[in-house]
């Protein structure tokens, strides 16, 4: 009997196909052996599994439910629209899957300290959360752009005891935060573990954080037939780095009649500089340690990189996503700012869930998506995140609709 495609992939090597790998200095090969050798122990123990189970259900909320947009769907006029309710987890979005058990790692192996990166905020909110809860110390970089859009989110990261360490150079966005968080982590990795936001970083992050979201995808699939009986035609997500994505794909991976959308940000056109559409525009390169698609500048460096959500504008985007498009898995789509708030408002007014900048992407995709399709089809959405944290900016910079859509 052939494994499935979560067991066999990736490779012991941390390979997706050709995309992945590890490609760090030489002092943090011992320290990254060591995160994937206890990763490898802890993921088999069954108190670790008992305990992730008890934080999920007792602490965050999980199963988060699936509702079915039933307004939405009407406006749209053709397949049903579902979302799988990410914003009701403990914190606002799908980030606090991963974060509760990468701070459970941290204890295992001795850490007194758990730092991050963090681009709209959510995956810093979600790990000082899980730092608070188990006892550790937290430190979050995050770009200075970042931390006058996403002002909510800072203080959230504050008031639960993070230290919040602005990125000041280059654009000062989510590239930065990564760039700075690093240079931080290779000072004081004895006693600190890296707790990588999504599923990029050198190997095992790509895994880890994939398995630790998948929990998404494995609710989704139970969930789903008590709606319709059926899987899914098609299960859209936000794709940045994609750990939203991969969570909710996970699910369905295996079932070849479910179709799998990633979408992007397109931001303000097709111009480099003015999108984050790594899978659409990139080509293959290495960085922040790992192998995967990414945007270049004419020199072969990371290209500078636009989107009005700030946790999806980043220059690459997770190997596993870069393998599953060369392999035909997944279909890639766009999404430009202008269709993201349009979505964000017409999902606030027509089904009462204001939803994060990031998520709008994927709904105004299947907004689309369900356009082209039969009243038959379904589309289910992973609404990754709340938009608390995106009120102010959006209402600022696009006044709210006169009336309902």
């Amino acid at each position: 009997m052939s494994k499935s495609y979560l067991d066999s992939t990736p490779d012991e090597n941390g390979y997706f196909g050709k995309f992945g790998g590890s490609f760090i200095p030489p002092m943090l090969e011992a320290p990254f052996e060591e995160i994937k050798k206890a990763y490898k122990e802890l993921k088999k123990s069954p108190a670790f599994i008992e305990e992730l189970k008890y934080v999920r259900k007792h602490y965050q909320g999980r199963p988060t439910p699936i509702s079915f947009a039933k307004n939405l769907t009407n406006l749209c006029g053709g397949a049903k629209i579902y979302l799988k309710r990410e914003d009701l987890n403990h914190t606002g979005a799908h980030k606090l899957n991963h974060c509760m058990a990468e701070v459970i790692l941290a204890k295992h192996l001795g850490k007194k300290k758990v730092i991050a990166e963090t681009g709209a905020g959510q995956h810093g909110v979600a790990l000082a959360t899980a730092a608070a809860y188990f006892g550790l110390e937290c430190e979050i970089h995050m770009g200075e752009v970042d931390i006058i859009k996403e002002h909510p989110n800072v203080v959230r990261m504050k008031i639960l005891g993070a230290k919040v360490v602005p990125a000041t150079h280059g654009l000062k966005t989510l590239k930065e935060a990564v760039d700075s968080a690093f240079e931080k982590y290779i000072e004081t990795y004895e006693d600190t573990l890296y707790c990588i936001g999504s599923v990029v970083g050198p190997h095992p992050f790509p895994l880890m954080v994939r398995d630790f979201q998948s929990i998404v995808g494995h609710e989704s699939k139970e969930q789903f037939l008590e709606h319709e009986s059926k899987a899914p035609d098609a299960v859209v997500a936000c794709v940045g780095g994609g750990s939203n994505a991969m969570g909710i794909f996970a699910g369905f991976i295996d079932d070849k009649d479910v179709e799998l959308h990633s979408v992007e940000p397109m931001g303000r056109g097709d111009k480099l500089g003015d999108h984050a559409a790594s899978l659409t525009y990139g080509e293959e390169g290495v960085m922040h340690g790992f192998n995967s698609i990414m945007l270049k500048d004419a020199d072969g460096e990371p290209a500078p990189v636009y989107s009005i959500g700030s946790g999806i504008d980043y220059p690459s985007v997770g190997p596993e996503h870069a393998h599953l498009k060369e392999i035909g898995r997944t279909i890639v789509g766009l999404c430009n700012d202008e269709e993201a708030v349009d979505a964000f408002y017409k999902l606030s007014q027509l089904e009462g869930i204001i939803p994060a900048l990031e998520t709008a992407h994927a709904i105004a995709y299947a907004m689309k998506l369900a356009k082209t399709l039969s009243k038959d089809k379904t589309i289910l959405v992973n609404l990754s995140g709340r938009g608390d944290k995106d009120i102010d900016f959006v209402v600022d910079n696009h006044p709210i609709p006169n009336a309902k859509f």
